[in-house]
């Protein structure tokens, strides 16, 4: 088994990203796999100065310890072209005229599928979803089902500004470093099924998946750099470490939180158990009702 922890790095780690990455490195080192850190540095203007070397020491400060180098999606360019140019060839993919504004929502109506409109000019790449519907197991969560043709519409791998999508670069890096398991909020849940038909068409294996309900504040919205989140306190990190389990579900005896992380880590690490995660919790954070299969409705 080979997991990741793959942040963004927008800010400094929150609550919510280390539930993330607690639940993706126990569950790798409970089967005896590996943990890796891949920093998706795509979006250059979204990007705050140094919160990519304050992401790994917040990382190791709480006992963290990832196996290998750490991969930056800045420095993987030629990987991602690469793999469009593949989908080209093969006829997957078209030039798109279409701004934000005019698909922002519903489904892409497919506008430019065969061809840019007269006096428009191309400025992004999509990939064709001909009839595609992509159903899927979650360990934590139960079967998961989502129609890409009727509910998301050709979606984009190349932005108009250049820059990669972070569904086509995920699907490739997922690929070049190994990567078996993903366990991540549930909030990226959606993204889920546009991946494995990515992965089908690169001819990639398919990964497993876990979805871990999403840490929110008191209004509700999930915790964010946008929704004024405060950054976790490296010096506290046992105690919040415990706070982290006990939102996974677990009951972390009395005193633990002055345990080293590593302590508390491996403590977590003899009793993790992804079914624990109760599938309902994960469901509730779409909006889904509880049901055997939870459909995927939600776009991004």
């Amino acid at each position: 088994m080979r997991g990741r922890f793959a942040p963004s790095p927008t800010g400094p780690l929150h609550f919510g990203s280390i539930v993330a990455a607690v639940a993706s490195y126990l569950d790798a080192k409970a089967a005896g796999g590996e943990w890796l850190v891949r920093m998706e540095d795509l979006d250059p203007p979204r990007e705050q100065p140094g919160a990519a070397d304050v992401i790994l020491r917040t990382l190791e400060a709480f006992g963290l310890e990832w196996d290998g180098p750490v991969l930056y999606q800045s420095q993987r360019g030629e990987a991602y072209a690469a793999a469009l140019d593949r989908l080209a060839r093969d006829g997957l993919v078209f030039a798109c005229a279409c701004t934000r504004k005019e698909v922002a929502e519903g489904r892409y109506p497919g506008t430019c599928r065969n061809g840019v409109p007269p006096g428009r000019e191309a400025r992004a790449w999509r990939v064709r979803v001909d009839g595609a519907a992509v159903a899927f197991e979650d360990r934590a969560r139960g079967r998961v089902h989502q129609d890409l043709s009727r509910e998301v519409g050709d979606f984009v791998l190349r932005r108009a500004d250049g820059l990669f999508a972070y569904q086509l670069a995920v699907v490739v890096d997922d690929a070049a470093q190994g990567i078996t398991d993903v366990v991540r909020g549930a909030d990226l849940l959606d993204s889920t099924p546009r991946q494995i038909y990515l992965q089908r068409l690169l001819g990639f294996r398919r990964l497993r998946y876990s979805h871990v309900p999403v840490a929110t504040n008191a209004a509700g919205e999930k915790l964010s750099k946008q929704t004024g989140a405060p950054p976790v306190d490296p010096a506290s990190a046992g105690p919040t470490l415990c706070e982290v389990l006990r939102f996974l579900g677990f009951d972390p005896p009395e005193g633990l939180e002055m345990a080293g992380p590593r302590d508390v880590l491996a403590w977590a690490r003899a009793r993790w158990d992804i079914s624990s995660i109760v599938k309902k919790e994960a469901c509730a954070v779409l909006g889904a009702s509880e049901q055997d299969e939870c459909h995927v409705t939600e776009k991004r």
